[in-house]
């Protein structure tokens, strides 16, 4: 399963990639981080605030640094 992380590179975004494999080792997956900066693949997201976390092209946060206890909670309820 892949997880995108929408984002041009800024410490947030940065943050929210850290968040993301350590909620993913807490929770013993191995899931595929991509890493999406080119801002025309994001737009097609229809995000316009960053970052962004997406599975399966399914928005699940946008605009704010989703904790590693956050992350969890929706990675577990989106599985």
């Amino acid at each position: 399963m892949a997880i995108k992380i929408l984002g041009t590179g800024c410490p947030s975004c940065k943050k929210l990639e850290v968040n993301v494999k350590e909620a993913l080792k807490q929770l013993n997956r191995e899931d595929e981080v991509i890493k999406i900066t080119d801002i025309s693949e994001i737009m097609g997201y229809g995000v316009m605030s960053l970052p962004a976390l997406v599975k399966e092209d399914k928005l699940l946060v946008y605009g704010k640094v989703a904790s590693v206890e956050e992350i969890k909670e929706l990675l577990n309820k989106n599985v």
